[in-house]
C-alpha cells in the first residue's frame, strides 16, 4: 500500500509520545485524482478509526488509512527529511493528483490539466486564478484572469514568460495564448 520510512516512524513516535496513550495516526485524501488533491494526517485516538480503514503497522503505533483514500495512496512514501532547521515531513504519492492526460487526449483537456496542475498553484500565491475560456479552431488558447491577477500590472509578464512558456512546453501544438480579461475593471489586483 504505502511506505513509512524509519525516519518518519521515529518522528511520529516522538509526536505521539506527547499524546494520550494508544493514540495513533489517520491519513485521508482530499479531492483525490484532481490537481487540487491533498492529504490530511491527524491524530487518531484509540477506537476512533473508521471500521473499514486500512491499517499500516508502524511498530509502536498504527497508521490508519481511509479506505476511500487507499487507491490514490498506493505506492506513496511518507518520509521525514532532516535539515538544518530540524526537518520536514514529506508525503510523496504519485497517484494522488491523478495523471496528466496522454498526448492523444483532446487539446482542451490537456490545456486544462496544465492550468490546474502547474499554472494555478503558482498564481494562487498572489491570490490569482487563470481559467480557460476557449481554444479556437486555429489552436489559440484564450484565458481569463481572476482574483489578484485581474487588473495586475504584471499580467503581461506572467502571461508571456510564465503561462505561455509553460503551456508551449506541455502542449506544443498550441498557436497563441490570448488574454481575454478586461483588466481595467479589476478591483483588487496583486500588483
Amino acid at each position: 500500500m504505502l511506505t513509512v520510512t524509519p525516519a518518519a516512524r521515529d518522528y511520529f513516535q516522538r509526536l505521539l509520545g506527547q499524546q494520550p496513550d494508544r493514540t495513533n495516526l489517520r491519513l485521508v485524501t482530499i479531492n483525490p485524482g484532481s490537481p487540487a488533491a491533498d492529504v490530511e494526517l491527524s491524530y487518531c485516538p484509540d477506537g476512533h478509526q473508521a471500521v473499514d480503514d486500512e491499517s499500516v503497522d508502524c511498530g509502536p503505533f498504527t497508521l490508519f488509512v481511509d479506505r476511500a483514500s487507499a487507491d490514490s495512496l498506493r505506492g506513496a512514501m511518507i518520509d521525514f527529511e532532516t535539515d538544518q532547521m530540524g526537518g520536514q515531513l514529506s508525503i510523496r504519492a504519485p497517484g494522488l493528483k491523478g495523471h496528466a492526460p496522454d498526448e492523444n487526449a483532446p487539446l482542451t483537456e490537456r490545456v486544462a490539466w496544465v492550468l490546474e496542475s502547474r499554472i494555478n498553484p503558482m498564481v494562487a500565491a498572489h491570490g490569482g486564478r487563470v481559467g480557460l475560456v476557449e481554444i479556437t479552431d486555429s489552436n489559440d488558447v484564450v484565458l481569463q484572469f481572476g482574483g489578484g491577477c485581474h487588473g495586475c500590472g504584471m499580467v503581461d509578464v506572467t502571461l508571456k514568460q510564465g503561462i505561455e512558456t509553460t503551456l508551449r512546453q506541455e502542449v506544443p501544438e498550441i498557436a497563441r495564448v490570448i488574454d481575454a480579461t478586461d483588466h481595467a475593471s479589476g478591483e483588487n489586483p496583486y500588483y
